[in-house]
This record gives structure tokens, C-alpha cells and sequence, in this order.
């Protein structure tokens, strides 16, 4: 028996799409020109927003429907985040952060096949509606990532649809001064236990710019606060750690002279003191072993770029270092080294152990510089070594 085509869901939905195509395309092609008043062009500038901001409501529901059917490695990754990046042409983290979002404001389905209601349902109408954009949403998100878990379920579904109503008429700025005054109202002594700081701590950096520099951000708890007071107190001092002075102190005070010397702001004798620190701390040895390695800095370079003293490096954690630093930091360490030939081929590597050794590991850093499968971007310390064909060719495969 053949079915009806127009009764097809997926005919249902491209039909719809080509729609969406066609409108848009009659849009740009005859532009808005007919509209000659301001009245008219502000009117249909809102209707343009309220599009606009309906769209990521339907990807809610899209992104949560691959999320309970996901079959790791069918469409190359294994996680959904990876392959949405991709596909859209979008950063890892914005893709994170879509997932992250479609979990809560799409309807969710249970193991049973039941459909529930989002887990903020008044925010996702809203957004449906085109009445909220994404801004709106992140500020009511980040209220309740603020508020204390221990608030009950009543207050807290009490509290989303205040928000969310108000979110309707009012900008972002105005709905976080909103936001602010609720929580206020429900967590006036400001209370918050070992639970609500354990869920908000986080410490992220990003990726180096063309400078070679990386911005990050974090939120600390109190005990790690704590450990970093400690540790500023002494080595962020002026006239100590200072890579700039060659007479700077580490452990012993400071001299006068040295410390009249330091140009650096506080916040660049931060820096110094940490990186002084975690030199420090791999020096010992004390750190065990990753993957089969002691805890140290692999970095691979050419002989050229060595004996010149220029170029860069890349570690096994896809970080470019200068030259410069890494002569520095070789002054610290234990070298080791690995001799390709002209093909790029490994001139030794031995073959006694299933398990890849500490040795073969490091040529794999070397070699491959990361994962071999096609479109990986993992770095190799967040690799396994394993045979592509069996006994045949030791090589770096990302831990999926």
C-alpha cells in the first residue's frame, strides 16, 4: 500500500522549509523598498526579530531529538556536540552550549516514549513565540545557576514563569535588574552551602590567539581561593619570580633593589608566580604518570627550528610554544629524542609489547601531533595508541 506523500512527516517538513526558502529569497530579492514610512519599517523589523528569535526554539527540539537517539560514531563523532560543530559550521563551545540549552527548554521523552513538558516550560513557549531572544534566556538560566538548590519546586517553577512573563516586555538589561531583585527576595542573607559553590566552580581557558596568548575564565571555591592566597602571598611579591630580572628571588625575600627594579602589574606577578610554581611542581616528579608518560611537557619541533632558535613548537596538548620558551623550559627538563627520516617515518620503534611503551608513546606525539581519524581535532595527550590494522601501524586514535 503506498502512502499519501503529502502525509509524509519528512515531505511535511521539507515542504515547509522550501517555504521558509521561498519567503526569505522574495525578502532579499525585492528588498523593502514598498515600505515608506518609519511606522512601517519598525514594524517590519519586529516581525523580523520575532523570526529570528523563533528559529532557535525549533532547533531546541531538533538538537533533543538527536540527543535520545544518538548512536556514537554513526555520523563520524562521537559526541553530538562535535558533530554539530561541524556540520553548522560553528565554535565546540557554542555547539556545547546549544546541547546544554536544548535540554532544558525542549520537550523531553522518557525511556517509556512518554513526552514531558520541558524543564522550563514558560521560557520555551516564549521563546516559541518569538518573544524572548536568546540573551533573555541566558539571564534566566544564569538566575537559577545562582539560585540555591535548596529552594522547592514550587517556588522555583513560581519563579520562571515571573521571569519569563517579564521577559516578554522587557530588554535583557532590564530582566537582569529583574532577576537580581528576585533573587534577592529569595535568598536574602545571601545563603548558599558546599552544594550550590560545588556546582559553580569551573576553571576553562580557550584557545591562543595569533599572539600566541590565551584568555580564560574561572569561578574558584573557597578552598582553591585559599591555596592561590598562599601561593601569590610569596611568589607574586615584587622582585620575586620576575622573568625580566636575573637577580630575582625565588626562594629566598627579595631585595630592596630587586624589588625596586619590577615594573610588573599584580596581575602580571601573578602570572609569573603560578608558572613558577607549576615548573616547580613537574620538576619533582612526583606527579605520576598519564597515559603511560611521567606528568611532563612533550613538545615536538625540527632540528632546524632547534639549532636556529626560531619557529615553534607544538606540545602533545596542541599548545604552540616560541622557541624561545621552549629553550627555556628545556633547561628544566629531561630530554628525549626522536629521529624521523625524510618520509617522516620513525627510524626505530619497537614492536615487543601490545601496549604501546612510554617511548613509542612519545613518537606517536611527535609523528601524528594528535588524533588520526579524519576530522579529529584532539590533541595527542588525549589520545590512545593502537593499531590501525592489526600488528601493523602504531598511531594516535582520540579516546571516543
Amino acid at each position: 500500500m503506498l502512502s499519501n506523500p503529502a502525509s509524509d512527516p519528512a515531505t511535511v517538513v521539507d515542504a515547509a522549509f522550501d517555504a521558509i526558502d521561498t519567503a526569505l529569497k522574495t525578502l532579499r530579492d525585492n528588498g523593502f523598498d514598498t515600505l515608506t514610512t518609519a511606522r512601517e519599517r519598525i514594524t517590519a523589523l519586529d516581525r523580523l526579530e520575532t523570526f529570528a528569535r523563533t528559529v532557535p526554539s525549533l532547533g531546541h527540539t531538533l538538537i533533543a531529538a538527536l540527543a535520545t537517539d544518538w548512536i556514537p560514531g554513526e555520523l563520524g563523532d562521537n559526541r553530538l556536540a562535535d558533530t554539530l560543530a561541524d556540520q553548522l559550521h560553528i565554535t565546540p563551545t557554542d555547539a556545547r552550549h546549544r546541547v546544554r540549552t536544548a535540554e532544558q527548554l525542549a520537550p523531553r521523552i522518557t525511556l517509556t516514549g512518554e513526552q514531558l513538558d520541558p524543564i522550563y516550560p514558560a521560557i520555551a513557549d516564549a521563546q516559541a513565540d518569538g518573544a524572548i531572544s536568546d540573551a533573555h534566556v541566558q539571564i534566566i538560566r544564569e538566575f537559577f545557576n545562582q539560585l540555591p538548590h535548596d529552594i522547592d519546586l514550587d517556588t522555583r517553577e513560581h519563579a520562571e514563569r515571573t521571569l519569563a512573563h517579564q521577559a516578554r516586555t522587557l530588554r535583557p538589561d532590564q530582566l537582569r535588574k529583574v532577576s537580581e531583585r528576585l533573587l534577592a527576595y529569595l535568598n536574602p542573607d545571601g545563603h548558599f552551602d558546599d552544594a550550590d559553590r560545588a556546582r559553580k566552580r569551573s576553571f576553562m581557558f580557550g584557545k591562543q590567539g595569533p599572539d600566541l596568548m590565551t584568555k580564560g575564565e574561572f569561578v574558584i571555591d573557597p578552598e582553591l581561593r585559599a591555596y592561590l592566597e598562599t601561593i601569590l602571598a610569596k611568589y607574586a611579591r615584587r622582585g620575586v619570580c620576575n622573568p625580566d630580572d636575573t637577580e630575582s628571588a625565588v626562594d629566598a625575600d627579595p631585595t630592596e633593589t630587586a624589588a625596586a627594579r619590577d615594573r610588573r602589574n599584580p596581575g602580571q606577578r601573578n602570572h609569573d608566580a603560578l608558572k613558577a610554581v607549576l615548573r616547580a611542581t613537574l620538576a619533582t616528579g612526583n606527579l605520576g604518570q598519564h597515559r603511560g608518560l611521567p606528568v611532563t611537557v612533550v613538545a615536538s619541533m625540527t632540528v632546524k627550528e632547534l639549532t636556529d632558535a626560531t619557529g615553534t613548537a607544538t606540545t602533545a596538548g596542541d599548545t604552540v610554544l616560541p622557541m624561545r620558551d621552549i629553550l627555556k623550559m628545556a633547561r628544566h627538563a629531561y630530554h628525549y629524542l626522536t629521529i624521523f627520516d625524510d618520509d617522516g617515518r620513525p627510524i626505530y620503534l619497537g614492536r615487543s609489547t601490545r601496549i604501546a611503551t612510554g617511548n613509542q608513546r612519545i613518537v606517536c606525539y611527535a609523528k601524528d601531533r594528535g588524533c588520526t581519524f579524519p576530522g579529529c581535532w584532539r590533541p595527542a595527550n588525549l589520545c590512545q595508541c593502537h593499531h590501525v590494522r592489526h600488528e601493523a601501524l602504531l598511531s594516535i586514535s582520540e579516546v571516543k
